[in-house]
C-alpha cells in the first residue's frame, strides 16, 4: 500500500491510538462471533493509514515502539481476560474443544490486527530485526496459554488415544485440531509438536504395548499373536493418518514393533517351533 508523504498529516500516538482501537474493538467482535459484517476496503485503508501517520516520518521512532507495544498488548490483555478464565475452568474434552475454539478467534483476531498494522512490518519491526506481527501473536498465546495448558491438553489427548486403542471411539477431528495447534504455533515448524506432544505420545505408546504384549504373549497362539500385532500396525497407520503428523508414523511403527516383536523375538520364535512340531504330530497320529 503506497501513500503519498504529501497528500497526509502525521500524528501523534495518543491522537490516533484511540482510532485505532475503534478498530481492535470491531476485530474483537467479528472473532468472537459477535457481529457478522466485516471490514470495508474503506476502513481497512483507514486504519493502515492512522498507524502510517503515526510512524511517520520516523518508521523505526519511538511512535512506532509505541503502536508494536500496543499491539502486544492487545494480545497479551484480550487472552487474560477472555481466554485463560474459560480454558482454566475447562476439564477433559470440554478443555479441549474451548481451546480450538479460542485458538480459532485467536488466528482470526491475528489476521485483522496484522493488516492494519502492516506498516510495522514493513519497516519497524525490519530495521529492528523484530518478530514479525504474525510471529509475535503467536509467540504471546505461546507464553500466556499454550505454557500453562499444555501439560493438561496433552494428557487429555493421550487419554483419548488410549481410549481409542482399547476400541472406544473417539472424536478424531477435535483431536486432530488440538494437534494442529501445536504445528500452527511454530508456524510450520514441528519443534512445539515433537517435544510437547510427541516425545509423551511415544513413551505412552510403549507402556500400552508392553503391557499388551505380556498378556497377548500368554492367552494367544503364536499365529494369533502375529494377527494381533499386524492388526495394531494397521490402527497405528490410520491413528497417523487421521490425526497425527505424519513425521509420526516411522517413529509410532518402530516403537510398536519393538514392544510387541522385539522383545518377544525368542519366545515367539520358541512358541512357533512349538506350535510347529505339535501340529506335525497331530497330523501323523491323523494319518495314522
Amino acid at each position: 500500500m503506497a501513500i503519498s508523504e504529501t497528500t497526509h498529516k502525521f500524528l501523534k500516538f495518543e491522537e490516533g491510538w484511540p482510532l485505532v482501537q475503534e478498530g481492535i474493538k470491531k476485530a474483537v467482535e467479528i472473532a468472537e462471533g459477535v457481529r457478522s459484517d466485516r471490514f470495508t476496503a474503506e476502513e481497512s485503508m483507514r486504519l493502515y493509514t492512522v498507524v502510517y501517520e503515526i510512524c511517520q516520518p520516523h518508521p523505526a521512532g519511538p511512535e512506532c515502539e509505541k503502536l508494536y507495544q500496543g499491539y502486544k498488548k492487545t494480545f497479551e490483555d484480550y487472552i487474560t481476560a477472555k481466554v485463560l478464565p474459560f480454558l482454566r475452568e475447562k476439564k477433559d474434552e470440554n478443555l479441549l474443544q474451548e481451546l480450538v475454539t479460542k485458538w480459532n478467534m485467536h488466528k482470526v483476531l491475528t489476521r485483522w490486527l496484522v493488516r492494519f498494522f502492516h506498516y510495522l512490518d514493513r519497516y519497524f519491526i525490519s530495521i529492528r530485526k523484530l518478530p514479525t506481527l504474525n510471529a509475535t501473536s503467536l509467540l504471546t498465546f505461546y507464553k500466556l496459554v499454550y505454557i500453562e495448558m499444555n501439560d493438561q491438553v496433552r494428557e487429555v489427548v493421550l487419554s483419548m488415544i488410549e481410549r481409542e486403542r482399547e476400541g472406544v471411539q473417539i472424536d478424531q477431528a477435535l483431536v486432530k485440531n488440538v494437534l494442529d495447534i501445536y504445528v500452527e504455533i511454530g508456524e510450520g515448524s514441528m519443534t512445539y509438536y515433537a517435544k510437547d506432544f510427541e516425545e509423551a505420545m511415544l513413551k505412552d505408546t510403549a507402556s500400552f504395548y508392553s503391557k499388551k504384549a505380556t498378556i497377548w504373549n500368554a492367552s494367544l497362539s503364536y499365529k494369533d499373536y502375529v494377527l494381533k500385532v499386524e492388526e495394531c500396525m494397521k490402527q497405528e497407520r490410520d491413528r497417523v493418518s487421521s490425526y497425527l503428523q505424519s513425521r509420526s508414523q516411522h517413529k509410532l511403527l518402530e516403537v510398536v514393533e519393538h514392544e510387541l516383536l522385539s522383545l518377544y523375538a525368542t519366545e515367539l520364535e520358541e512358541k512357533k517351533q512349538v506350535e510347529s512340531e505339535a501340529s506335525s504330530t497331530n497330523e501323523s497320529i491323523s494319518v495314522s
